[in-house]
């Protein structure tokens, strides 16, 4: 599940919320008495039990979980005395990400678990504080104050993770194909957040989280009896073991391909999928497609190949003997990240990445005009096959 996600669930999960957008006064760069997210009076509530009072200061010390990753032992403090009147959080520690003029602007989303212990996100992309927004029913003027769920909570759909444990009391198999489990993942992705219109690269990264967090509860379901007893066995262990990592390996490979090919008739692409080209290769996709491949008469300019490799930093050069007619080859990763030395040798051989658009800022600055998104793949593709 994305931050996103994540986010609005605990929202809706929790009686008190606030989210506001990050300012400058809030980093610390306008000169003011200290830096440290700003709380306006009325959303006192989500601080403290009682309100401050004038003349006085007040202050608790609390853990706050950021992006559901790590912990800070933080102040919620009201400054009271002389000419001040505010609320703030303080103390993050040293090399704390958030407050630095670069995410002046980000949508800072606080949630009271309990007294003492609260989650926090930012949440940085425009289409995600949108999202996050349209969740939550708010518009970019409804910040900066609490969150009122009452009405969404009367009418907000089940959780995923509910939905997961209906879906696995309902199988009849002990486990669904690729394809199922992967269908499955985007029908109940967008049966909890709805079908508002997302950019496809972040939407293909939701289904992928989904369909992740789907397997991992099918596994544990499956296989929690099996591992809490002992094995009788090394042989029965490693066996056991083997199953489970190669059923694992499998869907991650496939389940990419089939978001893919969901995404490309969405956006209404035409394509062949495991057509057999040369020496009885399967390229993953050739748009538009076989018939067109395959047809001498057809214009070879209007021919695009992409490969699908969850990882490529090595297996990249698999792709290249999979047509000798398409010389340019697109291949799409969920890879973060490759080397200069290694992308140069791709460029080399003409093949071109295309990564998840959040994904193209790991990749050396160099090369980052070289990486195609999805988005802008299928942007490519309407315009060379279909014109």
């Amino acid at each position: 599940m994305t931050n996103l996600a994540r986010a609005v669930e605990n929202c809706l999960r929790n009686p008190i919320s606030f989210c506001k957008f990050i300012s400058a006064n809030d980093a610390g760069s306008t000169g003011a008495h200290q830096s440290g997210f700003y709380i306006p009076l009325d959303s006192w509530s989500i601080l403290f039990e009682t309100p401050g009072a004038k003349g006085a200061n007040k202050d608790k010390f609390v853990t706050i979980k950021w992006q559901d990753d790590f912990e800070t032992d933080s102040r919620l403090i009201y400054y009271g005395q002389g000419t001040r009147n505010e609320y703030r959080i303080t103390r993050f520690g040293r090399g704390f990400p958030f407050l630095n003029p670069d995410h002046v602007g980000d949508l800072f989303v606080l949630i009271q678990i309990s007294s003492d212990y609260y989650h926090a996100y930012i949440i940085e992309s425009d289409d995600e504080i949108e999202s996050f927004l349209s969740s939550l029913n708010l518009s970019a003027t409804q910040t900066n104050r609490l969150i009122d769920t009452t009405a969404l909570k009367v009418l907000s759909p089940p959780t995923l993770e509910a939905l997961f444990q209906q879906y696995i009391q309902e199988l009849l198999v002990e486990f669904p194909e690729t394809i199922l489990i992967s269908r499955k993942a985007r029908e109940l992705y967008h049966l909890v957040y709805g079908n508002k219109a997302q950019r496809p690269d972040n939407l293909l990264l939701n289904w992928l989280e989904t369909e992740y967090s789907l397997f991992k509860a099918i596994e544990n379901d499956r296989y929690k009896q099996r591992i809490s007893s002992p094995f009788d066995s090394v042989e029965e262990l490693v066996m056991c073991a083997n199953t489970m990592l190669n059923r694992r390996k499998s869907r991650a490979g496939k389940s990419l391909e089939h978001h893919l090919a969901e995404m490309f008739q969405i956006y209404q692409l035409q394509y062949g999928s495991q057509v057999v080209t040369e020496a009885n290769k399967k390229p993953d996709f050739i748009f538009p497609g076989g018939d067109e491949y395959h047809d001498q008469s057809f214009n070879r300019d209007k021919l695009v190949f992409l490969g699908v490799k969850t990882t490529c930093k090595d297996r990249w050069r698999q792709i290249l003997n999979e047509s000798e007619v398409i010389k340019q080859k697109h291949l799409f990763t969920l890879q973060q990240g490759i080397s200069e030395n290694q992308l140069a040798e791709m460029y080399r051989h003409d093949v071109v990445l295309v990564v998840p658009k959040p994904y193209v800022s790991s990749f050396p600055g160099a090369f980052r005009d070289k990486i195609m998104t999805l988005e802008g793949f299928m942007s490519m593709v309407r315009t060379k096959c279909y014109n």
